[in-house]
């Protein structure tokens, strides 16, 4: 009597689990798991319905056998994360590892700086770096992003942000922006009020939500544990994507870098299920 409850239970989470995700993950939200079972740990991101990623870092792999992998499990890699020196130096190796990976976007994460002090001298150097990789990115059919981490929305003697001085001086048809929207709520900026500020220039997306009472900070570091939920958070991730839906975000990718990300990962796509 007991056989036909649990078929209907097994019968009714495998429904659930081939819903395939709104939208995207940045694997890094696994990166634990990852260093210890790469295929295993994909499995579970092609269980929770996933069809999109973020690659960054391909645990001991080369590109090409994380490719595999992905390719397994029905998974497409939308974009990679690449170091700054390496875009800076190094170009031929980025290219080499999004074409071995079948990416489209490359996103640079972190742009080197002293402490906790980001500079005009930071900022010339990212956009001199980010232009010249940007155009040499295209040329490949590869579009580069910039990912915002809360640094650069430092005040420049002149009032403006660094952020704001990056967007007027870094070419649009080279340079484009992925917001996280924690690293923007972190400085206390609004990533709704940032996509009306500077539309078609944000084309990916990092969803994350912060655990209400976190203390701002302009440094681009966090304790990793205020990330929680999706809709359980202070970021406003409903009027978010309402936002992007009209600002021309084309990608979206959550990323929980929490311990809890495995078991938090499914409650934020049920939120984002529910959204209308």
């Amino acid at each position: 009597m007991k056989i036909l409850p649990l078929l209907l239970t097994t019968l009714l989470t495998a429904s659930v689990l081939a819903q395939p995700a709104p939208v995207g993950l940045e694997l890094y939200s696994f990166r634990d798991q990852f260093k210890t079972d790469v295929p295993g740990t994909m499995n579970k991101v092609r269980q929770m319905g996933f069809r999109e990623v973020e690659v960054a870092g391909t645990y001991g792999l080369t590109p090409t056998a994380f490719r595999q992998e992905l390719d397994k499990n029905g998974i497409k890699a939308v974009s990679l994360g690449a170091d700054f020196d390496d875009l800076e130096m190094n170009i031929p190796k980025v290219i080499a590892e999004a074409k071995a990976l079948g990416v489209k976007y490359i996103v640079c994460a972190w742009i080197p700086h002293t402490a906790d002090l980001f500079t005009i001298g930071d900022a010339d150097r990212a956009i001199e770096t980010f232009n010249t990789a940007g155009r040499l990115l295209a040329d490949a059919k590869l579009t580069f992003c910039y990912h915002t981490h809360g640094y650069e929305f430092q005040q420049m003697p002149t009032g403006a942000t660094y952020f704001d001085y990056m967007v007027q001086n870094l070419d649009p048809k080279y340079v484009n922006f992925e917001m996280d929207v924690f690293w923007v709520k972190s400085p206390g900026k609004d990533p709704v009020q940032l996509l009306q500020q500077y539309p078609k220039r944000f084309l990916l997306a990092h969803l994350k939500d912060r655990k209400p009472g976190t203390p701002d900070t302009m440094t681009g570091h966090a304790d990793v544990e205020s990330n929680v939920v999706l809709g359980d958070g202070d970021i406003g991730i409903a009027a978010f994507m309402q936002a992007a839906k009209k600002a021309g975000v084309k990608h979206y990718f959550i990323e929980d870098e929490s311990s809890r990300s495995m078991d938090q990962m499914p409650k934020s796509l049920a939120f984002l299920r529910s959204l209308k």
